[in-house]
């Protein structure tokens, strides 16, 4: 597990009221959420062989090395396996999981540096997409993650598009708070891919309202309402009564000889049968804009579980897929969740447990006690020194925390030197 979200983890197990004590045991550990999302991440993605020679991956957990790619220079990902294995020990930003990427290890990104899984890589890998994630910055306010500046704790969300992240609070929109709410397109992509915004109007939160006609509308309506006056009777003008000598009155006039005054077809010309036209195809998308509803195009917006499948496949609409770069809509493996829950499935859905309790069964009771006694301890020390920052009444920060940790981690240096 990487070092930040077992921090998170061990951070998540100290909440509690300054005053409450309590010991940790090991099904406490097995059981906390934090521990299990985390796990549901990783499972999807291979920890020992690195994923390149597999291509493009559909959805892998990805990271970047801020100690081999800082800010300023290209930016690069990684694999879980080259994380462990490669750039144990670095500064690294866990960036949650990326569709259609390839690791970029040891390729010429990272100079004379290379990958000890993988070494024989191309120099570049021209289908990956990145962004700001890769240096450590997320969400339009462009800031890190944790960020020791920022005031406000708050969780963030990725946008299923672009995948950035972002705070609720800059999405522009009331945040749903909602278990059928699973995915969120922020309002750049909505505008990328706009025959979204007619689907977000009937499938996605808030409700929408009726759209009233415009004036112009309405008065044409008006006019097409009305009967039209029969002017058969009318005397042809410019010609006196009886004239023939407007092009009304001579087509009449032709009509009332017995002949036409349109033009043959073709196929009353040649007598050959011209071939029926084809039905017309099926279109939601089109079906949808006709029942006259609407949305304020601003803000993010979040979908329901298996929205996806409500989308429109017809040729004409999975080409506008493409052109805006959102085909993989079509594609409901490509969710975040069926890739978490295709790493449970291959893993088993006891495997989180299995895995601690397996590494715990190879370890002699004394051993065994010692691990819990270790977390309890850190535990004891880190509840000792939130309860002193409480008592100073200052905020705890992203930063007070990893000093923490580091203390924590020198002490533990000198003892087993000792």
């Amino acid at each position: 597990m990487p070092a930040d979200r077992w921090k998170l983890f061990c951070c998540n197990q100290s909440r509690m009221s300054v005053n409450e004590e309590r010991t940790v045991t090991v099904q406490d550990i097995l059981e906390d959420e934090e521990l299990q999302e985390a796990y549901a991440v990783l499972a999807g993605s291979d920890p020992d062989n690195c994923s390149y020679p597999q291509g493009y991956v559909k959805r892998q957990a990805v990271f970047a090395c801020n100690t081999c790619t800082p800010r300023g220079v290209e930016p690069a990902g990684l694999c879980l396996a080259c994380t462990n294995h490669c750039h144990d020990g670095h500064d690294i930003f866990e960036l949650y999981t990326k569709r259609n990427f390839r690791c970029d290890c040891g390729n010429s990104k990272f100079g004379v540096f290379r990958c000890q899984l993988s070494p024989g890589k191309d120099r570049q890998n021209a289908k990956n997409h990145y962004n700001h994630n890769f240096h450590g910055c997320y969400c339009t306010c462009d800031r890190p993650y944790p960020d020791t500046e920022d005031q406000v704790n708050e969780d963030m969300i990725q946008c299923i598009i672009c995948e950035d992240w972002y705070h609720p609070r800059h999405l522009g929109c009331t945040v749903e708070d909602s278990e059928e709410l699973q995915e969120m397109v922020c309002e750049t992509c909505m505008n990328k891919a706009p025959f979204l915004w007619t689907y977000s109007t009937h499938i996605a939160e808030p409700p929408v309202v009726k759209v009233s006609p415009c004036k112009r509308e309405v008065e044409v309506n008006k006019e097409e309402d009305k009967e039209p006056e029969d002017k058969s009777d009318e005397p042809c003008k410019n010609g006196g009564e009886g004239s023939s000598t407007s092009p009304s009155c001579q087509e009449k006039n032709e009509a009332t000889n017995g002949r036409t005054a349109c033009k043959r077809t073709h196929q009353e010309m040649t007598g050959i049968p011209v071939k029926s036209q084809d039905k017309t195809v099926y279109c939601r998308l089109r079906e949808l804009k006709t029942q006259g509803l609407e949305r304020a195009r601003e803000g993010a917006v979040f979908w329901p579980y298996h929205w996806r499948a409500t989308l429109c496949t017809c040729v004409s609409c999975k080409r506008a897929y493409v052109d805006a770069g959102v085909q993989f809509l079509l594609d409901e493996s490509d969710t975040v969740l069926a890739y978490e829950n295709r790493g449970t499935v291959e893993q088993g859905p006891a495997s989180l447990d299995s895995l601690l309790m397996s590494s715990l069964s190879t370890l002699d009771r004394v051993q065994q006690l010692e691990i819990v006694y270790q977390f309890n301890e850190m535990q004891t020390e880190l509840m000792t020194f939130l309860r002193q920052i409480a008592d100073e009444g200052k905020v705890v920060t992203a930063e007070a925390i990893h000093q923490f940790f580091g203390e924590l981690m020198s002490r533990k240096r000198r003892q087993m030197n000792s």
